[in-house]
Order: C-alpha cells, then structure tokens, then sequence
C-alpha cells in the first residue's frame, strides 16, 4: 500500500519542520506546496528530504488539488496543515493502519487544538477530522476557497492524534476568522445558499467550544475570550452573505464569479473591499 503525504505552508518555518517529520516518518512520497516562502521554508522541506512544489496562491481548494496532482501514484493521501504535527504514538498508531488493508473511502483522525495564550497553554476543543483519504476521493476544486471539505463519506477512525498548534492571539485569531467569513460568504452568495440568525450562530458556537467540549475548564477566562473570537465566524458569515445579497462587494463577488482567486485572495487580505 503507497501512501502519500502532503503540507500547504508559505512563511511556517517556525512549525514546518515537526510537521514535515511526521509526514515523512510515514509518507512513501511527500509534498510541500510552496505559495511563495520567503522564510527559508523550502529550502527547509528540501534538506529533510521531502519535495517543494512552488504553486501560486489562488485558495485551499486549488493548493490541495495541485498537491495531489503533485504525489507519485498512490493508494491514500494524507495530510497536515503547516501548523499540526503527529507525536510518536500517533506515527506508530498510523504505521499499524497502513499494515491493515484499509479499505474506506475516508478515515478521520481526533485533532487537538491548543491555544498559546501568553504563558498558559490548554487544549481548546478535539474535533475528527477526514485526514486519510482513499485517491480516487481525494478531489478538491478551485472554488473551494476556504473551506475545502469533502463531500461527506461514509469511513472509519484511527486514534492517531494531530497536534494543532491553533491559536497564539486572541485577536490575530478573529482577524483570520473575519478573512474565512468573507471567504465563506462569497461562495456561499454564489450558490445561492440561505441566510441564518446572526447572533443565534455565534451563541451555539461558542456553547458548543467552551461548554460541551469542555474549553471554560482548561482554559478560564482566557479560553471565553477565544471562543467568543472564533465563534465570530459563524455570526460574520452570514452578516456578510446577507451584505452580498443588498449589493456589497461588486467587485469581490466579480472576482470569484471569473475564477479569478488569486486577485480575491489579496484584496480581502490587504482589506481592499469594495
């Protein structure tokens, strides 16, 4: 059974290397595509041994799909974000996989948030995630900008934990989230998805992280705080979509509706809306 590994990263050399370690600790081939590092990343990803595949940004789903197209012939792909790392156990836990004669379209892994916050560090919430995937469902598409799911397959679990090194600031964490909202929005304006209540999103979300999942006990105030930033996301993104529908944003809606991601990329990030 071949198994290939990939990794998206730009200016990570601060994480890029326990996460490349893992890959290649595992991985028969390993990719990592390269959306203009200035930082030494890829001169990093080559001295380890793993390949560096330049590819200019033009969103989550168009990298991922250029990675795959990128890795040898292989049974399953698998994949880590430049800021996630598997620790020894988990490496030991997914070599056992490989031997099993998997056969799922899809295995989901348990990722464990943490947030670094100052000098106190907690875990923020676990969530599994579809990070094993047979090739043949391994298919991502270029309008998949932010969030590059895939479509919902029946699969198994591995408990091979992912360390996600999820968040440094509290308020470079809802930044980021405000991005991903406007991302969400104009793809969702384009398919023509519904509106939701605003504030009713951002009260489920932040229940679900701090109460149910358990992040008001390891984290306090701190861990509130955060939630409260992330749950932003939900409330924003449909603030947004209901923007889009009266008219904002002719230009961004434009960009994405011609395929252009790249130009839309940079115009959210500088914070040139129009």
């Amino acid at each position: 059974m071949k198994l290939g590994g990939y990794v998206l990263h730009r200016n990570n050399r601060d994480t890029l290397e326990p996460c490349l370690r893992g890959l290649l600790a595992l991985c028969d081939d390993v990719v990592a595509l390269d959306s203009g590092a200035t930082d030494g990343s890829a001169e990093l990803v080559r001295s380890l041994g793993a390949r560096s595949v330049p590819h200019a940004w033009r969103g989550y789903g168009a990298a991922r799909e250029a990675a795959v197209n990128a890795l040898a012939p292989c049974d399953y792909v698998f994949f880590l974000d430049s800021d996630e790392l598997l620790g020894p156990e988990a490496v030991e836990t997914l070599r056992a996989w490989k031997t099993s004669s998997p056969t799922e379209a899809v295995y989901r892994l348990p990722r464990r948030d943490w947030a670094e916050l100052g000098t106190h560090r907690f875990r923020y919430r676990t969530q599994w995630r579809a990070r094993l995937v047979r090739r043949d469902k391994a298919v991502w598409r270029p309008e998949q900008i932010v969030h590059e799911a895939l479509p919902k397959l029946a699969g198994g679990r591995v408990r091979a934990y992912i360390e996600h090194r999820f968040a440094t600031s509290v308020e470079y964490r809802a930044q980021k989230e405000d991005r991903y909202a406007l991302l969400w929005a104009l793809r969702a304006h384009a398919e023509q998805r519904g509106l939701k209540p605003v504030g009713v999103q951002r009260l489920a979300s932040w229940t679900r992280d701090c109460l149910l999942k358990g992040a008001l006990w390891r984290g306090g105030a701190e861990a509130s705080r955060l939630a409260w930033a992330v749950a932003g996301y939900h409330a924003t993104k449909y603030a947004y979509l209901r923007e889009l529908r009266q008219g904002r944003y002719p230009e961004l809606v434009q960009l994405y509706a011609e395929g252009r991601y790249d130009a839309l990329f940079v115009r959210v990030r500088d914070g040139a809306l129009s």
